[in-house]
């Protein structure tokens, strides 16, 4: 039997060229009449830098900044999102109304994708990957090469190029 894509996972760096990434997502979805879940996922302060702010803040006041400050960037980044969907789909309401979620989460990108697809059970990844240069690219890897690697389902991954 051939696969059929009922959800699809939309990962997004919110860069001005990932739009190119959606489109492909928005396609399947059309094709296969599926949902799509958008997710952005912001990567935690390097423990270094958390080390040089605690020093000057003090740890307690560096977690009561954090606690603050992280849910009100969840909710302005997830308006980001949902207006990005809204322009992209606006002329076609039948493909804005194929959003299912829009989640912002905090931590490893590679790790919340794949949990998130895990834990929603989604069929297939799709996901943008910026081209790097070579010495770059041998040192760290891209975050979509990390979760080809990790994920346990297909994955779409779209080069994202300057246009």
């Amino acid at each position: 039997m051939l696969p059929t894509y009922k959800s699809i996972l939309y990962a997004t760096d919110l860069s001005e060229n990932a739009v190119n990434a959606f489109k492909h997502a928005v396609m399947l979805a059309r094709q296969y009449d599926a949902k799509i879940y958008l997710l952005h996922v912001v990567q935690p302060v390097d423990s270094a830098m958390r080390g040089y702010i605690s020093a000057v803040m003090g740890d307690h006041k560096l977690e009561e900044f954090e606690e603050k400050h992280q849910h009100e960037a969840q909710i302005i980044l997830k308006k980001k999102l949902d207006a990005f969907a809204q322009s992209e789909l606006s002329a076609t309401p039948d493909d804005l109304a194929r959003i299912a979620d829009i989640q912002v989460l905090i931590g490893d990108p590679v790790v919340k994708i794949v949990e998130l697809a895990n834990q929603l059970k989604v069929d297939v990844i799709v996901i943008g990957a910026h081209s790097k240069g070579a010495l770059q690219h041998a040192f760290l890897g891209s975050v979509a090469e990390k979760v080809l690697k990790k994920a346990n389902r297909p994955i779409f991954v779209i080069p994202l190029t300057k246009s």
